[in-house]
């Protein structure tokens, strides 16, 4: 049974665990970033976070987490602001127009975070993988097979 009231309290205590999150409005867009977690997930399964969002606003299309005290939802803003701030360096550099952002890596003492821009150019994947469980070979691949 659906009931907001609860959802909301749910909501309170952090992002749900091991369980993948539509955050969007129900629509193809949301199905997309839905569909794009659960392929990394099948890729990735020991990985601590991942998270579609949109470059433009920062908005959360779907996310996934292992640990309430992991939430992408605070972070996806600033990984779009990341994104944005690159691409301007970018455009400083004069780089040639058929150059363009593909991946970013973050590196950690112990994590991995990686954010690669989506087909569209308007969404991309965030995903955080501890260092001891998964190497940034193995992580780049799956999220590179896993757009859409």
């Amino acid at each position: 049974m659906q009931i907001p009231f609860l959802h909301h309290i749910q909501s309170l205590t952090g992002p749900p665990v091991n369980k993948i999150v539509g955050t969007a409005p129900a629509g193809p867009e949301r199905t997309a970033a839905e569909r794009v977690l659960t392929r990394v997930l099948s890729g990735l399964p020991e990985l601590v976070a991942a998270a579609v969002g949109q470059v433009a606003s920062g908005q959360l299309l779907a996310s996934y987490t292992t640990s309430k005290d992991f939430n992408p939802a605070k972070i996806i803003g600033f990984n779009a602001e990341v994104i944005r701030q690159q691409r301007q360096a970018m455009q400083a550099l004069r780089l040639p127009p058929d150059e363009e952002l593909t991946e970013l890596l973050i590196t950690l003492s112990s994590q991995l975070h990686l954010l690669r821009l989506l087909p569209d150019g308007k969404r991309f994947l965030y995903v955080a993988v501890d260092c001891h469980d998964t190497n940034l070979g193995i992580a780049r691949e799956v999220m590179r097979t896993c757009e859409t």
